[in-house]
């Protein structure tokens, strides 16, 4: 039988990112976290964590991850069933990963009242939409929105939509670079503004472009900050059509190439085993994302 003060303790490692923070959580004292995590190795017979910063579990410690993230929610489920068994805690907190710029334009709109409804709390963690799932695959996280379309093993997936994303740059910019229109050729001898090392987006548009090869460019790992530094002029890049709308209006933002969007699919993963909570988590989300996302082609 599982020792589930153990697993919460590896559970808590992890999410919180290190010993110290887990042991806030648990209220305990780090040496004690420390000691439930080296019981469970003992037990296992294997480590369960590389001890690095953050650390970060085994194979067998993300198994082991999974099962936790699914056995909470089952208990909520069975609380539910057998009022008895309800301690009156906390509400649930559900961890998801998703990426940056659907958590600034459509998540919040889409899940808000269902929150609210099923005193669901949400610790989500921010991953680019290319690299979303590796989040489920570690066990550190019970769902997930992300591009890629096959699940992980013991995970659906089903399609949400598209984001539109739109080439934008300031009409300042614009007018400094593309005085005699943009070429594509162009594009990448001036600066770009990308979210971060896994951002791919500006690459497949200018290989949509028929443009390869490397290209100047800002980090900026926000998406508020994304549309600030576009605005002011700093360069081009592809920016959700939602969450520039009044930008455009205004003409703060134009875009450089019209007529050009590129569509990101997205879609929902979640643990096959993940109780009634994420089965209906699931089902609201299927039917409220369709009213700010673009359908996926066919």
């Amino acid at each position: 039988m599982f020792d589930y003060k153990l697993l919460a303790a590896l559970a808590a490692v992890v999410e919180q990112g290190g010993f110290e923070r887990a042991a806030q959580l648990l209220g305990l004292s780090q040496s004690a976290v420390s000691q439930r995590v080296k019981l469970l190795e003992a037990r296992v017979g294997q480590p369960v964590l590389v001890r690095a910063t953050p650390p970060a579990p085994t194979e067998i410690g993300r198994r082991l991850l999974n099962h936790v993230q699914q056995v909470r929610l089952l208990e909520r489920d069975l609380q539910g069933q057998v009022p008895a068994l309800d301690e009156g805690g906390l509400p649930e907190r559900l961890r998801i990963a998703l990426n940056a710029d659907s958590l600034a334009t459509w998540w919040a709109g889409t899940v808000g009242d269902f929150c609210a409804e099923q005193r669901l709390l949400l610790d989500l963690v921010v991953e680019d939409q290319e690299v979303g799932l590796k989040r489920m695959r570690a066990g550190e996280v019970a769902a997930c929105v992300c591009a890629a379309e096959r699940p992980v093993a013991g995970a659906r997936s089903l399609p949400l939509g598209a984001m539109r994303y739109r080439a934008l740059a300031s009409p300042a910019f614009v007018a400094r670079h593309f005085a005699q229109g943009v070429a594509p050729e162009r594009l990448v001898r001036v600066p770009a503004i990308v979210f971060g090392p896994d951002d791919l987006l500006q690459h497949r548009y200018l290989a949509d472009l028929g443009v390869s090869g490397g290209f100047a460019h800002h980090l900026c790992p926000s998406s508020e900050g994304f549309v600030r530094l576009a605005e002011a002029g700093f360069g081009w890049g592809l920016v959700p059509e939602l969450q520039v709308q009044d930008e455009l209006a205004r003409g703060a933002l134009v875009e450089i190439i019209p007529g050009r969007p590129l569509d990101v699919p997205l879609y929902w993963h979640h643990w096959r085993s993940g109780g009634e909570l994420l089965a209906e988590l699931t089902t609201h989300l299927q039917r409220q994302a369709q009213h700010w996302l673009v359908p996926l082609p066919g």
